[in-house]
């Protein structure tokens, strides 16, 4: 636990957790005045934590992920599901009677208990990202040709879900639900979306500290070690697509528990959450935030999305993606680290060269004072 709290950067996420927690307060006590804006800081909660699982992935592994954003989008479904199930009552919903259902279908009815649900929502992602990455990496497919074929699986999955519509309701998705402790919107329900927000919270500082740890212990070392050198790791006797197919389906549970706790704020969830665009943006969250870092990761989900919700109304609606693609352009260029890069690596450097600059001359200079002296 020392560790953890002496770290700067963990300190960094502790603040980042207090301001977030002092939202819903400060909002009850009229210092904050948008409550559209505390909601849309409980969905940048559930952003960070499928950022967290992309940079385990991308970050420390090496392997750029474009398809994070079907995994997200299952864990949303799932628990999306069961919460339609529970404002009906358990009953067929109207979408099926359009789509020409007469009962509930089998693949809905385990979504009627929030056991299985969760089980579900852990374990769907996990054994396709499993036996995805067990194909892939025992082939030891990386680079682009990963990236391409998760890019594939997205649009594999956005499809199908568009074709079952009698069960999804196609492209305007399940909507109209309530959150785990009921509707959230308005006063008179603030008890709800505290329960809702703050147990997102949690979940991301459970998620933020168990990735710490396991980064820095030896399974994370020999993720760097398959970044840095994966031929070398590979003949040094471990079996590296064990572990890269590991940590895949470790990150595909984060990005799908982020999807079931972002249902919540959101209230639907669309197959447009499953494209390839979406799962691009998650890229820019950890790219501009710093990979490899863990906090970056949190930073960036955040900070990006702070961009949108204000950038992407007025006089700035037109040009806001713009304005976020040249950010990802000059962090890729110039900013490798990121944010976190740039504030813990090379702006110290930085004033440390300066400094040193400035006391070269005053050296110099006594140095010729004791010689005339002489």
């Amino acid at each position: 636990m020392k560790p953890l709290i002496s770290n700067k950067k963990n300190l960094c996420f502790v603040l980042i957790l207090l301001a977030l927690g002092l939202s819903p307060l400060l909002l009850q006590m009229g210092v904050i005045q948008s409550s559209s804006f505390v909601l849309f800081l409980g969905k940048c909660i559930c952003f960070s934590i499928a950022a967290i699982g992309l940079d385990l992935i991308w970050g420390y592994t090496g392997i750029l992920s474009l398809g994070h954003g079907l995994y997200f989008c299952l864990g949303a479904y799932c628990m999306g599901m069961y919460l339609k199930l529970q404002a009906t009552g358990g009953v067929i919903t109207d979408f099926m009677k359009t789509g020409g259902l007469t009962e509930l279908p089998l693949i809905w009815k385990p979504f009627n208990s929030f056991f299985l649900t969760v089980i579900l929502m852990l374990a769907v992602p996990a054994v396709l990202s499993g036996i995805l990455g067990y194909l892939i990496f025992k082939n030891r497919v990386k680079g682009v040709y990963f990236s391409i074929i998760s890019q594939a699986l997205t649009w594999t999955g956005y499809s199908l879900f568009i074709a079952l519509s009698p069960y999804t309701n196609g492209n305007v998705g399940i909507t109209e639900i309530q959150s785990l402790f009921g509707s959230i919107r308005g006063s008179a329900n603030f008890g709800h979306f505290c329960g809702v927000f703050y147990l997102a919270l949690v979940v991301l500082a459970g998620v933020y500290a168990l990735s710490v740890w396991l980064t820095n212990c030896k399974f994370g070392k020999l993720l760097i070690a398959i970044r840095d050198g994966e031929n070398r790791t590979y003949f040094s006797g471990y079996c590296v697509s064990s572990f890269k197919t590991a940590i895949y389906s470790f990150s595909a549970v984060l990005a799908a528990l982020a999807g079931a706790l972002y249902i919540n704020f959101n209230g639907s969830i669309t197959p447009s959450q499953m494209t390839i665009s979406y799962s691009i943006t998650m890229v820019i969250w950890v790219a501009v935030g710093g990979r490899g870092t863990i906090l970056g990761a949190v930073v960036g989900a955040i900070l990006i999305n702070l961009c949108e919700y204000n950038l992407s109304s007025g006089a700035m609606v037109d040009l806001w993606q713009y304005l976020i693609g040249g950010i990802f352009c000059v962090m890729i260029l110039f900013f490798k680290g990121g944010i976190i890069g740039l504030v813990t690596e090379q702006l110290p450097a930085t004033f440390r060269k300066l400094k040193n600059t400035d006391r070269k001359p005053v050296r110099v200079k006594a140095k010729k004072e004791g010689v005339n002296h002489a």
